[in-house]
């Protein structure tokens, strides 16, 4: 499906021009439309002193609110209408996972920040990637916090274990791939059984189909995560994009015993696109 309905997280956090940039990229490459969201979280204040507080307290809060919403949609819409790509802005009250999630939903590709612990920023700022990955049924573009990212998507790294989610991720980004100078489907530690094709070499073919001319490669991750010779290998070949699908067992498997879609979620450092 071609990628013609973007959204992207517009928050508080001194990283989001840099995903801006990214999507305004992205929709221009594409021509597709771009929503930018801004959530605005109230704080929670237990309801015993909530009961104590003056109202003015609250109007305080609500304009408070309101003047960081301005701030970010007038960011926004410069960098928007400088990028010449059509957009539109929202601004919704709510819990910013929910809200997000419900948004993304309705769009073909969100872009979000890397997840951060601030009491500075968003409630729930730091779950947003992990959350949005398993529950839209949609990609999600995920910009590490760090750095900018002029270009996204000339070559791309897709991790590849032949899953559910590894599949989704890869069909997920085509558009994208179908884009890309060079793309090379990687397989960390694969089965080597006598007569047994090498594991990316099909999903290189299927994208072989789609005019994708992909490299199939594999790498013994050794005494290294599985995690770590994903980045090694990006980092070899200066990929500017990692696809790969999210969480191939449950969520809190993961977070008990680590796994691939945590690391990649807390050590990114390119932009990661990631499908479950």
């Amino acid at each position: 499906m071609p990628l013609k309905d973007l959204l992207v997280h517009v928050g508080n956090d001194p990283a989001f021009t840099a995903r801006v940039d990214v999507a305004i990229n992205l929709a221009a490459a594409h021509d597709a439309h771009l929503t930018g969201i801004h959530v605005l979280v109230w704080p929670v204040i237990p309801p015993y002193i909530a009961a104590q507080l003056p109202a003015e307290v609250h109007e305080v809060q609500g304009r408070q609110l309101r003047e960081a919403a301005d701030r970010a949609r007038a960011t926004f819409e410069e960098r928007a209408r400088l990028g010449g790509v059509r957009h539109e802005w929202r601004a919704v009250e709510g819990e910013l996972i929910e809200t997000m999630t419900l948004h993304a939903r309705y769009s073909d590709l969100t872009v979000v920040g890397q997840g951060i612990d601030s009491d500075e920023y968003e409630r729930g700022l730091s779950a947003l990637p992990a959350e949005l990955a398993l529950a839209v049924g949609r990609p999600v573009l995920i910009v590490p916090r760090y750095g900018t990212f002029s270009r996204l998507g000339e070559r791309v790294l897709v991790g590849w274990n032949g899953s559910r989610e590894a599949t989704r991720a890869v069909n997920d980004a085509i558009p994208i791939l179908q884009r890309a100078r060079t793309v090379t489907v990687l397989t960390v530690d694969p089965e080597r059984e006598p007569g047994r094709r090498v594991p990316a070499a099909d999903i290189s073919l299927h994208l072989a189909r789609h005019g994708i001319s992909a490299e199939a490669a594999s790498t013994p991750a050794a005494s290294i995560s599985v995690g770590d010779a994903l980045l090694s290998y990006a980092a070899d070949l200066a990929a500017d994009l990692i696809v790969m699908g999210a969480y191939g067992h449950s969520r809190l498997r993961e977070r008990v015993l680590g796994g691939v879609t945590r690391y990649l979620l807390q050590s990114m450092t390119v932009p990661v696109l990631m499908s479950h």
